[in-house]
């Protein structure tokens, strides 16, 4: 079973705006509105991809119970942990004109250390050593930042492995418990070893050096629109996605470690791996908002990825 863990979810209201004119009044031409936050999105892609999941994590308020309502159907199960206070709403603005995406995300409520170390307890209590772990996004107010490391490192002693994708410290201390996998993008990476990486060559050395000092298994840094990066032991190569109409880039790197996890839980080879996951992140810019695309498209994406090794 794959399990997905959110500790800062949010409602993702989605609108669409041409043209959009900053100190003027601007009309909303559409509107939507998803249950979002990295791994509940990451579980919705699972259930596109045609596997299961448990979603988990901290919810609140009427936002938080709408959220799970939202989410019967999409996920096998779910363990979420309900604190006072609302969980957050997040906006985001697409300009289809100017082909510009924004994003407005609200801090979230704040969590006390103990019911986070609750949730933790409740989940280890799930966990097998056939299970994968993804842990993804932001941690909200209250949250050590280490919290991904304690996350990381207790998952690992059921035997389950573990996804972690997330950024600044919260990686930082992440990869310090050795993590199975983990998906920068390149910005992220660059950030964590303050340096800049701009060819897919740099990125591999770069990414082999954590690796290495950190015992880390895999490595796939996603490069935006210039595609991504796949490194494990015997794995170094630079995939470049299919073209397609974007609408939002919300979310692609969420589908993108759905497709890891569900490839990773088939035993999927690297290439078929590269492959699902480069067209799942394909797919998922295609649609508005934080939009899960469905396998149909997804799987006519697949024969048009293209890679090489580096």
């Amino acid at each position: 079973m794959i399990f997905t863990i959110t500790l800062n979810p949010a409602l993702d209201k989605t609108i669409e705006i041409p043209s959009l004119k900053i100190n003027s009044v601007n009309r909303i031409t559409s509107i939507r509105t998803d249950p979002g936050g990295k791994g509940i999105n990451v579980s919705r892609v699972i259930h596109n991809l045609g596997s299961r999941s448990v979603a988990a994590g901290i919810l609140g308020g009427e936002t938080g119970r709408s959220i799970l309502n939202s989410l019967k159907g999409m996920v096998t199960d779910t363990c979420f942990r309900f604190v006072e206070g609302e969980t957050r709403t997040n906006l985001k603005i697409i300009d289809p004109v100017c082909r510009t995406n924004t994003d407005l995300n609200e801090p979230g409520a704040a969590v006390p250390e103990d019911v986070l170390n609750g949730l933790l307890t409740e989940l280890l209590t799930k966990l097998t050593a056939e299970d994968i772990v993804v842990i993804s996004g932001s941690v909200p107010k209250g949250a050590p930042q280490d919290t991904y490391r304690t996350w990381v490192s207790a998952c690992k002693k059921t035997g389950a492995k573990v996804i972690l994708d997330a950024e600044g410290e919260l990686l930082a201390a992440g990869i310090q418990a050795a993590p199975y996998l983990i998906k920068p993008n390149h910005h992220e990476l660059s950030g964590l070893l303050g340096q800049p990486l701009p060819t897919p060559e740099e990125i591999k050395t770069a990414a082999l050096k954590v690796m290495k000092e950190y015992g880390i298994a895999k490595i796939v840094v996603s490069m935006g629109s210039r595609g991504a990066v796949y490194l494990s032991e015997n794995t170094a190569v630079y995939a470049e996605g299919p073209d397609v109409l974007v609408r939002s880039t919300v979310g692609a790197g969420d589908s993108m470690v759905a497709a890891l996890a569900v490839a990773e839980e088939s035993g999927l080879s690297p290439e078929k791996t590269i492959c699902l996951s480069m067209a799942a992140g394909a797919a998922s810019v295609t649609c508005s908002g934080t939009q899960a695309a469905g396998y149909d498209l997804i799987e006519k994406l697949i024969p048009r990825v293209v890679f090489r090794k580096i």
